[in-house]
């Protein structure tokens, strides 16, 4: 009978400044515990730079299940850069092969969610890429994401606006997005 065992996450440990603290933890101990820890995000951008791309999160994920997100978010593992957890979250969610000079980086900054029993403190690194692709054809991971949708920046931006009921709350995550739109017109 073939055994299946889940290797859990295991992070770099950061203070509260961001440095390393030479330690690491498992996912669990680091939300449980709330340990600082270093987060990516990619924003997919349309070549025209007139759509962003979103995915709405998997009903099984444990923080903001069913919600629309970023198109790609994730944990860095420990010993990694963020532009490989970029790469690699981008390939494990949406079966896309991004190479390290279509990544921008736009910024850094903290964050901190908590909600019951998950303290998610993290450091977090902001990616954007441009390309096109058609939503269809994309390969889901289908425990982190249920859906992919392009929408118009004007969509986007109503869309944050006034619907805080299916929209990931990730304040610091979504000014990044729209600061970055923004700068871009």
């Amino acid at each position: 009978m073939l055994q299946y065992f889940y290797m859990e996450e295991i992070f770099d440990v950061l203070d509260n400044h961001g440095s390393f603290t030479g330690q690491t933890a498992t996912r669990s101990i680091c939300h449980s515990q709330g340990l600082w820890h270093r987060a990516i995000v990619v924003f997919i951008i349309s070549t025209d730079g007139k759509k962003v791309l979103l995915q709405k999160r998997s009903q099984n994920k444990r923080l903001w299940p069913g919600q629309w997100d970023v198109a790609v978010g994730g944990h860095v593992d420990a010993g990694e850069f963020s532009y490989q957890a970029a790469i690699r979250e981008a390939k494990e969610e949406l079966g896309l092969n991004l190479q390290p000079q279509s990544l921008i980086h736009i910024g850094s900054s903290i964050s901190e969610n908590i909600d019951s029993n998950i303290t998610n403190r993290h450091f977090n690194d902001y990616f954007v890429t441009y390309l096109d692709l058609d939503p269809t054809k994309v390969i889901l991971q289908s425990e982190e994401v249920a859906e992919v949708k392009w929408v118009s920046v004007p969509e986007f931006e109503a869309f944050l606006k006034g619907n805080t009921v299916s929209v990931t709350n990730k304040p610091v995550c979504w000014d990044y997005y729209r600061r970055y739109l923004q700068s871009q017109v």
